[in-house]
């Protein structure tokens, strides 16, 4: 069912902007899974702006993200192209991150820059799943072209609810961070194993057809794009 796919890129996104907010307001400064943000930070940081340390973090960050992804590439060379695998990974990363967390074992800078590190894998892993979902620039740039000259497409709605997910994943962080904040890391965790369900659970109209699941044009990632 194409719902179920395009809802796993919804829960995805929100993992994403989850994710970041969770960094970058209980790590300090950086992100996750943004790294055009932290090329950005880190630039600063080289001139003598922004908080201390800040250079580290992204260190660790642009590090963590590339290893995520070449960790990703390998899954997928090895097991196929399918997101159960990714997602399962990714899922495993980011529970260890939250349990972390939660139970307020992050007592040093040495700590942080360990939960940095498993959130900015995970992140990392995401980026190989199908249709960009931690880098929506390019997302982004492509709507609102097709929108000013009036050439929209049929999917563009589910385009438009992943750049709304982001926001409400990060508020999401962003609200637990401020009420609880042990369960700041757990948005994430519980909207990416929800797209592992929607990815492994079986489909009622049957297997799923070969070409299903590989991504469409309109979901690349123009060069340039965060």
């Amino acid at each position: 069912m194409p719902w179920r796919g395009e809802g796993a890129l919804l829960l995805l996104s929100a993992a994403s902007g989850a994710a970041d907010a969770f960094v970058f307001l209980c790590v300090g400064q950086v992100f996750a899974g943004v790294m055009t943000g932290n090329l950005v930070l880190l630039g600063a940081s080289a001139a003598g702006a922004g908080e201390d340390g800040v250079a580290l973090k992204v260190a660790v960050a642009l590090g963590a993200y590339s290893c995520g992804v070449a960790a990703g590439a390998l899954m997928s060379g090895r097991w196929g192209p399918g997101a159960g695998v990714l997602l399962g990974a990714e899922a495993v990363l980011l529970g260890a991150a939250a349990t972390l967390w939660g139970l307020e074992l992050i007592t040093s800078y040495g700590d942080r820059l360990g939960v940095l590190a498993l959130v900015a894998v995970a992140m990392g892993v995401q980026g190989r799943v199908r249709g960009p979902t931690n880098y929506l620039t390019g997302t982004l740039t492509s709507l609102t072209g097709r929108v000013a000259s009036r050439e929209p497409r049929r999917g563009d709605g589910w385009v438009l609810g992943r750049l709304a997910a982001v926001v409400a994943g990060a508020a999401l962080a962003a609200l637990a961070e401020r009420w609880w904040s042990p369960g700041a890391a757990l948005g994430a965790l519980v909207m990416v194993s929800g797209a592992l369900v929607l990815e492994t659970g079986p489909c009622r109209g049957g297997p799923r057809r070969p070409g299903r699941g590989k991504p469409r044009p309109d979901r690349g990632n123009p060069a340039g794009a965060a």
